[in-house]
Parts: C-alpha cells; structure tokens; sequence
C-alpha cells in the first residue's frame, strides 16, 4: 500500500509520499513513489503515485521518451496543469491496457506544479485518465491508504494556511498513516514547491532513523495525550 497528499495553499504546494512496497513478515522493500522534473523560470512539475508499480514506471518511462523523441506533446510543451493532466492520464489509460488492463494493473497519480504565465495548480488523475483539481474548498488531495492520515488534514488545512504548518500537518498527517499501517513506511520524501518562485522545490527524504521525524512524532503523541486528558467524560 501507499500513501501520498498533496497539499495546496496560497503560498506553496506541499507533496508527501512514503517509500514501501511491500511489507512482509521478512520482506521490507522500498521504492520512489516520487518525480520532479523542472526548467528553472519556465516550468516545475512533481509526480507522486499509488498503484500498480509496472504501471507507473511505464508511464514514468513514457514521459522521459516523449521528451527524448520531441513528440508534439510532451512536458516541454504542454501549455497549463490541465492540459498536462490530460496528457499524463492519456498516457496512463495507453499503459494499463498494454498490459491487459483491468484492477490489478491500475494506477492513480498526483501532478503539482507551475507553468510560466499561468497558476500553480495540483491535480488528482484517476486510473480512468480523468482528473480533478484542488479547490479553495477542498485545499488537499490524497492517494493510497487516505483515511489515517486525512482526519488531521480536515481540520488544520485551508487555502491561507502557511508554508510551515502545511508542512508540519503533511508530516503528521504521514505519521498517522504509518502508525496505523504498516504497509506505508520510510523514507518519507518531501517537496516544497513555492508558488510563482518557478524554481526548484526544497526536497527532502527522511528516513526510518530520521531524528526529527522521532521527535516530532513523540511531541505529538505528548499533545495528543495532553489534549485528551483535558476532556470532560459524560458520566462523574
């Protein structure tokens, strides 16, 4: 299983994925479910994903050829998020039916990014090809195993949250999924995508032993406890 968010605000674009593929009784595997591509002041793009592996490394390998082969439609030449989102769930739907199709082979991505001259954006692109874009209503999107993680996300996240609590609350919002299932593990990547910078995000991968992470956990475990014993029970 996996688990990764997206979160979009006035100030940035936050992307949180986990790293497991497998979590077996003796079988611990990992693997990036994370890409960036970026042209420095004309276009950022991070892909996450969740879904069949096969899948999604085709499509990964679809996108690097079409760029290789200057294809008339490529992440070079797409004009908006729209239309990107469009071409990658073209490309994903080309994929899955190549390789017979059906449940197993599915794969659900989520595209963040900012094209000179238009608006950030971040998308959700079904195993289907369609897709849906954040909202003001709805700031954050979620893939993989979303119900640990996304109680915290409802409360905390609006569209004029800062940077550094939208952060904070993606990372709790990971932990909760980890504590809750085991399947979804470190590394922990990060991507931090500053809106209108049309730079490179700040990236960062944390891993099992990873010391903030420890802590940070802990404190919120403490606040959580401190919180719930402040509760008044029905009954005296």
């Amino acid at each position: 299983m996996t688990y990764c968010l997206g979160i979009k605000t006035n100030q940035c674009i936050v992307m949180v994925s986990d790293s497991r593929t497998s979590a077996g009784v003796d079988n611990i595997s990992t693997y990036s479910k994370m890409w960036r591509y970026s042209i420095p002041g004309q276009r950022q793009f991070v892909l996450c994903s969740a879904g069949n592996l096969a899948t999604t490394q085709a499509v990964i390998a679809q996108l690097e050829r079409d760029i290789r082969n200057n294809a008339p439609t490529t992440l070079l030449t797409v004009t908006d998020l729209h239309e990107t989102a469009e071409y990658i769930g073209r490309i994903s739907v080309a994929c899955q039916q190549a390789s017979g199709g059906g449940p197993a082979f599915e794969t659900t991505f989520l595209l963040a990014g900012e094209i000179q001259g238009t608006v950030s954006g971040l998308y959700m692109i079904y195993s289907q090809g369609n897709f849906i874009a954040s909202s003001s209503q709805v700031p954050f999107l979620q893939i993989g195993e979303i119900k640990y993680g996304k109680p915290i996300l409802d409360r905390v996240i609006r569209e004029e949250t800062s940077c550094d609590r939208a952060v904070l609350c993606g990372l709790v919002s990971m932990d909760a999924t980890m504590r809750s299932n085991l399947t979804v593990g470190p590394p922990i990547e990060l991507y931090i995508l500053d809106t209108g910078s049309l730079q490179p995000g700040r990236y960062i991968s944390f891993d099992e032993d990873n010391e903030y992470i420890r802590t940070l956990r802990h404190k919120w475990n403490k606040l959580m406890e401190g919180a719930f014993d402040q509760l008044q029970p029905p009954i005296n």
